[in-house]
Order: C-alpha cells, then structure tokens, then sequence
C-alpha cells in the first residue's frame, strides 16, 4: 500500500526497511503497509499490526501467505463463529481462510488497524518485540500510538466503500480497553452519530464495528471467548455474533 503519512507526506521509504522510533525510544513502526483481498469489501478484518512472524519475512514470504501467518485456524475458528465463514466439509478453517485472502474478488478484506509494523522496546530482554500482553492497549495510550493509528484511521477507515457493511477487529484489550480506544480513532475519523450495539460492537448505521477475541490469544481466551467452556467470556463471542448478523441484515 502506498502511505507515508507516519514518516512524513511525500517521504521515501525502503519498504520493510524505514523505521520511525518514538521519542521515548519504547516503540517503533517499520514501514510495510500491506492489504489482502477485495478493495470494495462487503467485510473488512483487521488485525492490530504485523505481528513477528510477518516483520521482517515480507521479502521471502509470497504475499497471499502474509496474513495472520500460523494463526489462520484460529482466524476461521473466529470468523466462523460470529457467522461470516462457513465451515467447509474437510473442516480445514485454515485452508478456508487461504482461500479468502487470496481472492481479490471475494467478499472480505483482510489488513490491520495499524498497517504498518509496531514493535514495543524490551528493556529486560535487551530486544524489539511485536506481540506480548497489553500491546494494543499500551500502543494507543501513548502520543505516538495515537499519532500512528489515528493517522491509519483516517486513511484506511475514514471513507470505506459503499458496499462495506461490517469491520470485524481482532483484540478485545485488558478491561476492554482497545474498544474503547478503538471506537475513539474511528469515531474521530467518521464524524457522526455512533451508539452503542453492545459491550463489543458500535456503529454509525452506516458500518458497524465488531471486536472479538484475537487470533493470538494464548491459553484458554479462543475457547473461553468461542463457548466451548463454560466460561464468562463465551458472552462475548455471543455478543459479537449478534452484532455481526444485524450488521449484515441491513
């Protein structure tokens, strides 16, 4: 994708080279944009970023094998589950979500929040680390968060096609606190009247949000998060299919 926003209009990047480190030296993005799928999508899914397993691969990695790498049957696990994936007969999610982002033609489009690498400085581990708990949450609660993800709000959220109905997000947050800060940086992008679905979904009657749980949640969250524990969470999940359905009803 071509954008420059975060490094300054008009500025040259070395595609998964060029970085831009905040001033607190604790966050870093790498200019990699990418998008996969339909460019006039009925359904938008969106990560927060690249996360490790894609930073730094892009030059090896064909580009249909980027996306949510060895997490895609966790992806279809989710979709599937609030109602936008059916589950094919070989009961490989997986391979169903290959195919989606594959094709350009279909009904889905498959990117991130934040288009762009995000990285978080490890002070113990002397290292730059894409994934850990509070990522989201602690990313946009910084200037430099909100500088880069509003500057991806506005220029990936802000005008969405026509044809585009529902944007699901991966990523919940500690306490829900990436739904809260998410629905800030859209609504900010979108100016006009958003209300409340329920606890994990927002709209504007135009497209509706979705939040449910994200594909790399560790441990016990994707079970507890898909009913199949009995478990508070479960809630979640229910809630945000139902969202889903009135989303796709209008």
């Amino acid at each position: 994708m071509n954008c420059t926003r975060c490094f300054g209009d008009g500025a040259r990047i070395d595609f998964d080279r060029t970085r831009r480190t905040a001033e607190d030296g604790q966050w870093r993005i790498t200019a990699n944009p990418l998008a996969w799928g339909n460019s006039e999508p009925e359904i938008v899914v969106l990560g927060f970023s690249k996360g490790p397993t894609q930073a730094g691969a892009l030059a090896t990695t064909p580009h249909d094998q980027i996306a949510y790498k060895g997490s895609r049957t966790a992806v279809g696990k989710i979709l599937a589950h609030v109602g936008v994936l059916d589950r094919p007969a070989d009961g490989n999610l997986g391979r169903a979500v290959d195919k989606l982002i594959a094709d350009p033609r279909g009904r889905f489009h498959f990117g991130s929040m934040v288009r762009c690498t995000v990285e978080r400085y490890d002070d113990q581990r002397k290292a730059w680390l894409g994934s850990g708990g509070g990522m989201l949450d602690k990313f946009v609660a910084t200037p430099f968060g909100q500088e880069v993800a509003g500057n991806c709000t506005m220029a990936f959220l802000a005008e969405l096609p026509a044809s585009t109905k529902l944007v699901i997000m991966f990523g919940l947050g500690t306490k829900m606190n990436y739904v809260r800060e998410a629905r800030k940086l859209i609504a900010g992008a979108r100016p006009g009247i958003w209300r409340t679905v329920n606890d994990v979904a927002y709209t504007d009657g135009r497209v509706t949000i979705v939040h449910v749980e994200h594909f790399a949640s560790q441990g016990a969250l994707i079970p507890n998060w898909l009913g199949e524990n009995k478990h508070h969470r479960s809630k979640l999940g229910t809630m945000a299919r139902e969202a889903v359905r009135m989303a796709l009803a209008v």
